[in-house]
């Protein structure tokens, strides 16, 4: 992979096309990173106990690593 943990990317392609964030988290085996502020989706999660209420968490997700630019 051409790019690391802890490293500036820009994203150049996909619905956040000119975000820039830096890499959380990289997955080598699967060629993806986790990039913060890029690539949020929204889960909703279940009710845990009773009497308690279910949430909308938004998550982060990996995208591809060749979808992106070091940043300089």
């Amino acid at each position: 992979m051409h790019v690391k943990k802890d490293q500036e990317v820009k994203v150049l392609t996909g619905k956040d096309k000119g975000k820039t964030g830096k890499i959380i988290k990289a997955f080598p085996k699967e060629g993806k990173i986790l990039v913060e502020g890029v690539n949020i989706v929204k889960k909703h999660q279940r009710a845990t106990k009773k009497g308690s209420k279910g949430q909308t968490i938004e998550k982060a997700m990996p995208i591809n690593a060749s979808n992106v630019v070091l940043k300089k």
